[in-house]
């Protein structure tokens, strides 16, 4: 099935969208991204453009490689437009009303009874996107991690009906075509790296929002102190407070551990509209310019 894979949708084109959509044009595919209008799918295409452009001034690309990337990438605002593609891959926002609703009106529009529809959740049940199609044994979690063209990694999340025919095909795709490195993960909440991260994550917010230590300190901390590559706050920061919460929040309902649950300060930085580097200020402040 995956050799044939050469027709690609992405529904939504915000920071995983845009990317998920990069790396499938880089590699050659016809790539058609969805946005909810107009002018979001033009935002998307300048957020595509900006990444390839970056990519080449750090010269991981070349001007020409780059060029084509985006000559082969359609924007719109309407998913009637991904009626043929062969395989689409959901990145919206994680909210699970939303994404159902994705994936019932794809199954009506996509032509082919052999299309697989992926969903890029971080931490929503495949399973039940799935049964919101009459297709649930082409549905599988293709999970992409945050930037796509650079990080290398791919989790694939099969549900109860997901066949084995249509898990061979992502993983070979996935590795194959977009060189990725795959691992498998059951349909639980977090899957294999959110469910040990976030955590992580929440101890961090946690430790900051007792006093125990500023958030510049926590992150020098487990910087220098455990060479990671990045501290835990400015991850937080990077992957969306927002996000980091959806994620607690459905990591919690599953299991009902403490340590799952989204702290009162994420709660309230998420309110406040305080979400990381894609608003300027979270746990620390960015320069938006």
């Amino acid at each position: 099935m995956s050799t044939g894979i050469t027709r690609v949708g992405v529904v939504g084109g915000g920071q995983m969208g845009a990317g998920i959509a990069e790396v499938c044009a880089r590699a050659g595919l016809d790539t058609v991204v969805c946005e909810v209008n107009a002018v979001a799918a033009r935002t998307a295409r300048e957020r595509v453009a900006a990444s390839l452009d970056r990519a080449v001034r750090r010269g991981k690309l070349d001007r020409v490689a780059a060029r084509d990337a985006l000559a082969r990438t359609v924007f719109t605002g309407s998913l009637d437009d991904l009626a043929d593609r062969q395989l689409v891959i959901e990145a919206i926002i994680e909210n699970p009303d939303a994404k159902t609703e994705v994936f019932a009106a794809l199954d009506k529009i996509i032509e082919d009874p052999a299309a697989v529809l992926a969903t890029n959740t971080s931490s929503l049940p495949v399973m039940r996107l799935g049964m919101a199609t009459s297709r649930a044994d082409r549905v599988v979690g293709l999970h992409f991690f945050n930037p796509v063209p650079v990080l290398p990694l791919v989790e694939v999340v099969t549900s109860l009906h997901t066949s084995a025919a249509t898990v061979s095909a992502v993983e070979d795709f996935a590795s194959r075509v977009l060189g990725k490195t795959v691992i498998r993960s059951q349909d639980r909440a977090g899957f294999v790296v959110n469910a040990l991260l976030v955590p992580y994550l929440l101890s961090a917010i946690r430790m900051a929002e007792s006093g125990f230590a500023t958030a510049g300190d926590i992150d020098a901390g487990m910087e220098l102190g455990c060479a990671h590559p990045m501290g835990p706050l400015k991850l937080a920061d990077l992957i969306g407070l927002d996000t980091v919460a959806s994620i607690a929040e459905s990591l919690y309902a599953e299991f009902r551990e403490p340590l799952y649950a989204p702290p009162p300060l994420l709660q309230r930085m998420v309110e406040a509209g305080l979400l990381g580097r894609k608003t300027g200020r979270g746990f620390h402040t960015y320069d938006q310019g």
